[in-house]
């Protein structure tokens, strides 16, 4: 069976899922390495599907998106060095099965484009996809499969970083549910003004969205703290931590004719 390694780089993660047909098989969050070279990459990729017990030789493609574009072609020489493999860069060019109606389509990020791919595929509009990332950003795609564009703000571990490095008295904390929203110490209400900051947040975005998409309208969560924030909300219907390598798989499909 076809094997398609996925490779999603973002400024904080790197994902990477291995798929065998349309089923999504071992797959890893790294690290993002700004100073990595394309011969660390490679050996690190060849770890990977060493761990797993596979070879290159399994390989049969490569769908590769990134959002740091000073990493994107050690990534993909990586790939050619070391898997023996031309990726598929997501970029303007590339079929996607949607149309992009931003104003300037090509300032969409490729994992916006690959979350947006998946949702439309798998579970149809209109669709609010909440992607918490380096950035959270909220993506809006209509019954017609139109990306129409969306929201970006600060990521949740970005804030918090921000308060440990601009704040004198305010430390370094793990995003976590506290005991209470009322903290009764400062890690306590750091973490409560964070996390349930972030819920409410994304309850009032959602609601906005749906006011301008329609009552139908599906929440679909992903990212690292996807699980985290939906635990404490219930306005997400969806929770798909593994969306954009899904987004990828679908892309690489449209473009093998």
């Amino acid at each position: 069976m076809p094997m398609l390694l996925t490779i999603d780089v973002g400024n904080t993660n790197l994902t990477l899922g291995l798929y065998e047909g349309e089923k999504l098989g071992p797959h890893w969050r790294l690290a993002t390495d700004h100073a990595r070279m394309p011969d660390e990459y490679g050996l690190q990729f060849l770890g990977l599907l060493e761990h797993v017990h596979r070879s290159p030789a399994d390989l049969t493609g490569i769908c590769l998106a990134s959002v740091v574009p000073p990493l994107t072609g050690r990534v993909a020489q990586a790939c050619r060095q070391y898997l023996g493999q031309e990726p598929l860069i997501v970029d303007v060019g590339v079929r996607t099965g949607i149309r992009i109606r931003y104003d300037d389509p090509r300032a969409v990020g490729a994992d916006r484009v690959a979350d947006a791919v998946a949702v439309y595929h798998l579970y149809g509009g209109p669709a609010c996809v909440v992607d918490f990332g380096t950035a959270t950003t909220f993506n809006a795609i209509t019954r017609e499969g139109d990306y129409l564009g969306g929201a970006i703000t600060a990521g949740i571990y970005l804030a918090a970083e921000a308060l440990f490095e601009h704040t004198a008295k305010l430390a370094r904390i793990d995003i976590q549910r506290p005991p209470s929203v009322i903290g009764r110490n400062t890690v306590h209400a750091m973490q409560s003004g964070l996390l349930f900051g972030y819920v409410a947040m994304v309850e009032g975005m959602v609601e906005r969205f749906r006011h301008e998409l329609g009552d139908d309208m599906k929440v679909i969560a992903t990212g690292g703290l996807a699980e985290i924030i939906a635990r404490e909300t219930d306005v997400i219907d969806i929770l798909a931590p593994w969306l954009t390598l899904d987004g990828l798989r679908i892309i690489w499909e449209l473009n093998r004719s």
